[in-house]
């Protein structure tokens, strides 16, 4: 399930513009349902802008722990099984190529955005707990990497963002004893509608799309290509000039193969650095 959450992960802002040396520590607690599974993560990561040739760029790690729970009915008996501890980590880099120059926060405060684009990739390593003796497991015991680009236009205090990417995996060749376990790629299409309140808070709602992702067992097939459909919502509220809080939601809306799930999180960010 924390691949599946990999693959439609929604996330607005990721092409945006920001002060180079601020840096951004958030925590917070994710939970996502989906049939008798449930994943419950709390999550650490750490963002800073960066200068990249006179364009700002961002570098995050994400450092999450989650307890995943499966329930299951046999025979009019309950099963249950679970697994807990330190999920696969993940880094991301982004740069914008064009319409985001790298300003200290002195110089941000007369920018006003236009057209942004740019390009990102993401790296998950399969440092998390495995155990190749169960099928519930918090890590994945695959690398995945993501390349993705974006474009996001502002109108008045709108921001309107599209981007796309791809998401490549490593095999599994400890899969229950030894077997492989593979799968093709997923790609993915999202789009965002961001609205910027006076304060600087802000509300977006977003949608994605992604196909692909056949899953294989020592090379035969045992899962159809996926096609989904999600959508959600995120709210950012600033406490302060460093703090800030921060709501989400999002659900399937179409599954083919039915593996939808329903996520809701709750985060707190911390801004320091850069000036502030």
């Amino acid at each position: 399930m924390s691949s599946q959450l990999n693959a439609q992960e929604i996330e607005a802002r990721t092409y945006s513009n920001a002060p180079i040396g601020i840096n951004f520590l958030s925590a917070g607690v994710v939970q996502a349902k989906s049939g008798n599974y449930q994943l419950t993560s709390e999550v650490m990561s750490l963002t800073h802008i960066l200068d990249v040739a006179g364009q700002s760029g961002k570098i995050t790690l994400v450092l999450p722990y989650g307890r995943l729970n499966k329930s299951s009915t046999i025979g009019g008996s309950s099963l249950n099984a679970s697994a807990e501890g330190l999920s696969d980590p993940v880094i991301k880099a982004s740069v914008n190529l064009y319409g985001a120059p790298a300003l200290t926060l002195d110089q941000f405060k007369d920018y006003q955005q236009d057209v942004i684009i740019g390009v990102s990739v993401a790296a998950s390593a399969p440092w998390g707990k495995y155990n190749d003796e169960q099928i519930i497991n918090v890590g994945a015991n695959r690398w995945f990497v993501q390349p993705g680009i974006g474009i996001s236009k502002a109108i008045g205090p709108w921001r309107f963002e599209l981007a796309g990417a791809g998401i490549f995996y490593t095999s599994n060749s400890d899969f229950m004893g030894g077997n492989t376990l593979s799968q093709n790629p997923v790609y993915t299409r999202q789009g965002h509608a961001i609205y910027y309140f006076e304060n600087t808070a802000w509300i977006s709602v977003d949608a994605t799309y992604f196909t692909g992702g056949q899953s294989y067992l020592n090379g035969n097939p045992i899962s159809g290509s996926q096609e989904n459909w999600r959508y959600g919502s995120t709210f950012s509220y600033p406490v302060n000039k460093h703090n800030s809080i921060r709501l989400s939601a999002s659900t399937g809306a179409y599954s083919r193969t039915n593996n939808s799930y329903d996520l809701y999180g709750i985060s707190w960010q911390y801004r320091f650095g850069g000036g502030l």
